[in-house]
């Protein structure tokens, strides 16, 4: 696990090429307001760059764990600054949102099974295999190199 200097926890996003190298399991316990998200993104998509590059950046988390959380979710926000974790669950939907978000569904074992934009008014289909699903604004997810196959880890 890991920590930020400032002793919040972090959620580690790993891209499916290195995926295969970790092997730790996160576990979202009852971490709620102020846990914080580091996003690590490690090669080039467009494959301009000459050799792998890494970054690593905070931004905040919010874990809805209990029934109450998770009805709720973003319903009723304009935005939100970083994602919410819903846990357990493996649908989501849009209906009385402000505004688009992006979407991850994640294993028991937080891996990617899919990453979907959906706009306001939609109803995503269940994702039997799904634990947990991640939602961010937007193209947040594409920012931080979120991708089927990928990992994610809070700790």
């Amino acid at each position: 696990m890991e920590n930020l200097h400032d002793g919040t926890t972090v959620l580690t996003v790993t891209p499916p090429a290195t995926a295969a190298d970790d092997t730790g399991s996160g576990d979202a316990g009852t971490a709620g307001h102020g846990t914080a998200v580091a996003c690590t993104a490690v090669g080039s998509r467009a494959g301009t760059d000459s050799g792998p590059r890494s970054a690593v950046r905070a931004v905040p988390l919010e874990v809805a764990a209990s029934l109450r959380a998770r009805t709720r979710g973003l319903l009723g926000r304009d935005g939100i600054d970083g994602a919410i974790l819903l846990t357990p669950a493996n649908s989501v939907h849009t209906f009385r949102m402000r505004f688009p978000i992006d979407v991850a569904y994640l294993s028991r074992d937080f891996r990617v099974l899919a990453v979907r934009t959906m706009r306001p008014g939609r109803l995503g289909l269940p994702r039997f295999r799904a634990r947990h699903v991640l939602e961010a604004e937007a193209g947040a997810m594409r920012e931080w190199g979120l991708v089927r196959g990928g990992r994610v880890r809070i700790g």
